[in-house]
């Protein structure tokens, strides 16, 4: 087999996997994060509460944690089923809408100088990563089929 034909194989293999492990890595990310908010052993609680406090004057936060955490646990499962696509992608961008808040509303906590993160800016950064992933899956899909 030539380093070509290798080139090939190895391509058409990515092509084919690249959608089910986007939608797998996706759907830990998700539910497994979703879920440590839910059982109250999230890391990432008290930038969540600090932006809520920034934010949502309109309920507590120990119920706001619960609902955004079971949110993200939804994301995650709806990108294991095909043909949810058209209801998990703008789920996910309301949720990277809301995770880059603090990049904003906190940037005491996001920044330690310009165009410097610190760990939690690095962690709401990497975020980027998902949408990349998000618009893979999208960019996958078939149009919806007009009915005249």
């Amino acid at each position: 087999m030539s380093l070509k034909q290798i080139d090939i194989e190895i391509i058409k293999f990515f092509r084919k996997a690249s959608v089910p492990v986007s939608r797998f890595g996706l759907f830990i990310v998700f539910f497994w994060f979703g879920l440590l908010k839910v059982v109250g052993l999230s890391p990432a609680s008290g930038v969540v509460q600090r932006l809520f406090e920034h934010t949502v004057p309109f309920m507590s936060f120990d119920h706001f944690i619960i609902f955004f955490g079971i949110f993200e646990c939804l994301i995650g499962i709806l990108f294991l089923i095909r043909g949810a696509e058209r209801i998990v992608i703008p789920l996910l961008f309301i949720h990277m809408v809301t995770t880059f808040g603090p990049l904003v509303f906190l940037p005491q906590e996001t920044w330690s100088a310009f165009m410097v993160p610190t760990l939690e800016g690095q962690y709401i950064i990497k975020n980027l990563v998902i949408i990349a992933a998000g618009i893979g899956i999208a960019s996958h899909l078939h149009p919806l089929i007009r009915k005249n």
